[in-house]
């Protein structure tokens, strides 16, 4: 009569188990979710600044930013870029250079 017990609890501690890293998996599901999204959302953000920008904004003909990101020149004459966040980034004239053919 030994077996049935023995069998009856490692069920439940297989069970148990089981149960116990459904959350976790969930949880790392989820992360993984909420990062995509994030990504998504600055890349449309970023997209749709730089087209806002080119109508709103003149682009500096023949100027790039630091790693070759397009420079724009808002109405008081300062220049910036969007970064990947689809945040504005004033820069310094020595960050400024020409493009390169």
């Amino acid at each position: 009569m030994r077996a049935p017990k023995t069998i009856s609890a490692a069920l439940f501690a297989l069970a148990f188990g089981a149960v116990a890293t459904l959350p976790a998996q969930a949880v790392f599901a989820q992360n993984k979710l909420d990062s995509t999204a994030k990504k998504v959302g600055n890349k449309t953000a970023s997209i749709a600044v730089k087209g806002a920008m080119a109508i709103t904004d003149k682009i500096y003909k023949g100027k790039e930013g630091p790693n070759g990101e397009t420079v724009y020149i808002n109405k008081k004459d300062k220049k910036y870029i969007v970064d990947e966040k689809g945040k504005k980034v004033y820069l310094k004239p020595s960050q400024i250079h020409n493009k390169k053919e």
